[in-house]
């Protein structure tokens, strides 16, 4: 018969293999966070350009399925809820060509841009 420490060994091994271990500790973590934040303590104000790049990491973090981690961004930043829509913050940068599909985030659009435009330059 397995041991207490045998089934722990196996059910966390499971967890893992299944990708639900590591989701488990960041919505706990996310959870802690949320619960040990003071609302009542104002945020400071974003400027224009760190409301951006958070919406950038945000928009990165969600395309990658890290919503806890995206939860704990806007609670910590003051970022608004409500996301900023993509063409929005496209218009804004104005520093690259949205890809059409939108099967790529925002960020990996702009290091290709650069990268395009660098090999443009070294030609």
């Amino acid at each position: 018969m397995a041991t207490v420490t045998e089934l722990k060994a196996v059910l966390k091994d499971t967890l893992e293999k299944r990708g639900v271990l590591g989701h488990l500790k960041a919505r706990i973590r996310a959870e802690v966070f949320n619960a040990l934040d003071d609302e009542s303590e104002s945020r400071p104000s974003l400027s224009h350009e760190n409301l951006l790049i958070n919406e950038l990491i945000r928009e990165y973090l969600e395309f990658n399925k890290y919503k806890y981690t995206a939860s704990v961004l806007i609670a910590e930043s003051g970022q608004p809820v409500v996301p900023l829509d993509r063409q929005f913050i496209i218009r804004e940068l104005n520093a690259f060509e949205e890809s059409k599909d939108n099967t790529i985030h925002l960020l990996s659009g702009i290091l290709e841009f650069l990268d395009r435009r660098n090999l443009k330059i070294l030609n």
